[in-house]
């Protein structure tokens, strides 16, 4: 059960940064403030919820969960602006 825990855990925090490189990096090709702009900083928040819920992970793990979102964004954004030098 610890192990199920465990490879529970480590996809979500994988699926929380992963998935927000790519949103990043559209972010980054959107005005900001636009709708579009919010919904790719938003748009992982329900799946890494639903997620947390289904594998019944404690909601100690969401300030991390967080940060690894917040990283994904910030390497997609570095991404974008690399591509356009």
């Amino acid at each position: 059960m610890n192990i199920e825990i465990n490879i529970a855990l480590t996809s979500l925090l994988f699926f929380a940064f992963l998935s927000n490189v790519p949103l990043g990096y559209l972010r980054m090709g959107s005005a900001k403030y636009s709708v579009r702009w919010f919904l790719y900083i938003h748009l992982s928040v329900p799946f890494i919820i639903g997620l947390r819920i289904a594998n019944n992970i404690s909601w100690q793990i969401i300030p991390v969960s967080i940060a690894l979102a917040v990283a994904g964004q910030m390497i997609g954004s570095r991404l974008y602006r690399r591509r356009r030098l």
